[in-house]
């Protein structure tokens, strides 16, 4: 109980929840997080249906979620949360004053939301539209938002605590109650308008499932034995692997039940609808941060990454890898190190992920078409290239996890720096066997032939 009483001493937020933070043994802060997502769903449900736009006006929705997100951001961080209004505040009066041409670089000083609004802007105000990618035109922002618009997209209830990193026109049409009849014309359906009600049921089990996963399972294979002294010494490399493997895998559901449970708060308001298929079948995913599934069936590299803190990801590839002139993978990572903050061990993991990604489109050219002849190769393929993605993501994210450089490096000493040497050998020597001399003459010649 002394450890616990502690949790008030270290969050600037409300204490009101403390009784709660006590009894269940959970850092306050944690507690406030958990209680501002579970008030922000029915919240969610309380605006959709009363406060739909047959109900009230724009002007009207944005100001209750930008006030409900403000109240959130008070109840979690106390007069810590001061220093997002400022930049929140600080970077609307720059995009005011500031030359439309030069909107772009300084809105970069917050992330996601606002980099993403600045580089719209851009886009919509000052590009060529023969200029832009088809995407880049659809996302073009033509006009400066209002105070209330800015606010209400960056401080809104619905994503302020955890996210996702929604579109601006996205938000916009969602507010204005467009939303859900822009996508079923997208879809070419012209049934009734669905519900989210399924969806966020649906969500909702799988958060429970991950709760209980960590609170169990996760916290039976804690992340920081993987750098015990007394288990390093005295356990095998194979048994150093598997507990490597399986205490990444423990430390997902956290990350599953906050990005799941954000989601269903979205598409509770209504929010998130991407399609409808011919049979009135709904998709609720456009504003989802990850797909599970795919996450733990992956069998690459790449494949991992896509379906993982997916918003993130399309934020990576709208401001950083479809604008970049060269680099763009090493420089996507970079910034996604950057963007993330400052322990060392986010570096490491970004870092780390530069070759390895390389190498394992290396190896994924040079073998795959060795092993399409029959059903039986490719499934041992699909299985050999799951268990290689899984280590190598455990091998990539452990540093992330750990955090500081100490413990990072201790890790890989234990694991033999193996993934780094086998990288950087892949990525070497394999494309030095695919050039040889006939091979290259043939495949050009065709080429030409074609």
């Amino acid at each position: 109980m002394g450890d616990q009483s502690g949790f008030t001493y270290r969050t600037t937020g409300s204490i009101f929840l403390q009784p709660v933070s006590n009894f269940v043994g959970i850092p306050l802060e944690q507690v406030n997080f958990l209680g501002c997502q579970v008030f922000a769903l029915a919240a969610a449900f309380w605006f959709r249906l009363y406060l739909s736009p047959q109900h009230a006006s724009t002007v009207v929705r944005h100001a209750i979620v930008t006030l409900l997100g403000i109240s959130f951001l008070i109840f979690c961080f106390g007069w810590y949360s001061v220093h997002i209004f400022i930049l929140v505040f600080a970077c609307y009066w720059i995009m005011l004053k500031s030359s439309i041409h030069n909107i772009h670089r300084p809105l970069m000083i917050i992330a996601q939301k606002t980099t993403c609004l600045a580089f719209q802007l851009h886009d919509g105000m000052s590009r060529k539209a023969d200029d832009l990618t088809a995407e880049q035109r659809r996302l073009a922002v033509r006009s400066k938002p209002s105070l209330l618009e800015y606010l209400s997209y960056h401080l809104n209830f619905l994503s302020v605590l955890v996210g996702p990193c929604s579109n601006y026109k996205d938000y916009m049409e969602f507010i204005a109650g467009r939303h859900i009849q822009s996508k079923l014309k997208e879809s070419g359906y012209s049934g009734p308008e669905p519900s989210p009600v399924g969806a966020v049921i649906h969500k909702l089990l799988i958060c429970a499932i991950c709760l209980f996963l960590f609170m169990t399972v996760t916290k039976t294979f804690p992340i920081t034995y993987n750098t015990d002294v007394e288990f390093i010494s005295h356990a095998s490399f194979l048994t150093r692997l598997a507990y490597s493997f399986f205490s990444i895998q423990a430390a997902r559901p956290k990350f599953y039940f906050a990005w799941t449970f954000a989601d269903a708060i979205n598409n509770a308001a209504g929010y998130g609808l991407r399609t409808v298929d011919r049979n009135g079948q709904a998709s609720w995913d456009l504003v989802s941060n990850l797909n599970i599934w795919d996450i733990e069936t992956a069998t690459s590299f790449k494949m991992f990454i896509d379906n993982w803190n997916i918003q993130t990801g399309l934020w990576l590839k709208r401001v950083c890898y479809d604008r970049a002139p060269r680099y763009r993978t090493a420089l996507t990572f970079v910034l996604s190190a950057l963007w993330h903050g400052v322990y060392p061990g986010y570096y490491f993991t970004f870092l780390t992920a530069i070759p390895i990604t390389f190498a394992a489109r290396t190896v994924r050219k040079s073998f795959r078409q060795h092993f399409l002849s029959s059903a039986v190769m490719q499934f041992s393929y699909d299985v050999l290239t799951w268990l290689a993605t899984q280590l190598a993501i455990c091998y990539t994210v452990m540093p992330f996890l750990l955090l500081a450089v100490e413990p990072t490096m201790q890790y890989y000493r234990s694991m033999y720096f193996h993934f780094h040497i086998m990288s950087v050998l892949a990525a070497v020597i394999l494309p030095l066997k695919s050039t040889h001399p006939y091979q290259a003459n043939h495949s050009n010649n065709n080429l030409q032939g074609k």
